[in-house]
């Protein structure tokens, strides 16, 4: 039983405590990496259309930025990516016009801002890791092949290339008996492939001779 004369006890103590809620800590606001595109800016299937510039203040207003989404944000910044990197103004063939680097830059960066907003997101998280490996090969690539290219792409989408480090296993006996057992497995199954090769081979051949 409660003991009402306790202040700790009190009806109107008990009241309030039902009540409470646990204080909300504002986040803060996280910069995008779209905010650097201007508002009067078209969208990407707009802009390039001549009869934009007889239209509307309000038609033009209507589609532009100010009032697009993220994806359609996501556009126009790629767009001036591939202009950043291309190697003429008839360029759309090349690898880093045609890849995926322009694109998972993008990507990745929206993730980095969606992960500092939802740090337990483990989902997006493992994305964004899958990105950055992926990106990782393809400038390791451009790296072999052209390393004048690879280095303006790297300057002009704000890139900081990281070889992978070399991949070192330490040995010991579990390590070495497990891989002997793995490679006798191997050799057992390659005897078993090649005798049945040998015995439909051998089959082939009788009906060949019976035809």
């Amino acid at each position: 039983s409660l003991c009402f004369f306790h202040p700790a006890c009190s009806p109107v103590l008990q009241a309030a405590r039902g009540y409470t809620r646990p204080v909300t800590r504002k986040r803060k606001d996280i910069s995008s990496h779209l905010d650097d595109l201007p508002p009067t800016l078209l969208k990407k299937d707009y802009a390039d259309l001549p009869v934009m510039n007889s239209v509307d203040e309000v038609v033009k207003r209507l589609l532009s930025l100010e009032m697009a989404s993220q994806k359609e944000k996501m556009k126009v910044k790629t767009q001036q990516l591939v202009e950043k990197v291309r190697r003429s103004p008839s360029d759309s063939g090349s690898f880093e016009v045609q890849g995926k680097l322009k694109k998972g830059r993008i990507l990745i960066r929206t993730l980095e801002e969606h992960l500092q907003r939802h740090p337990k997101d483990k989902r997006n998280r493992r994305c964004m890791l899958m990105d950055l490996d992926r990106r990782r090969k393809m400038l390791g690539y451009l790296r072999r092949v052209n390393y004048s290219t690879f280095e303006n792409t790297c300057k002009q989408l704000d890139i900081q290339y990281s070889p992978p480090q070399p991949y070192t296993r330490r040995i010991t006996k579990r390590w070495l008996v497990k891989k002997a057992f793995c490679i006798k497995v191997f050799q057992e199954k390659q005897k078993l492939k090649a005798a049945e090769r040998l015995k439909q081979r051998r089959e082939w051949q009788v009906r060949a001779r019976a035809a």
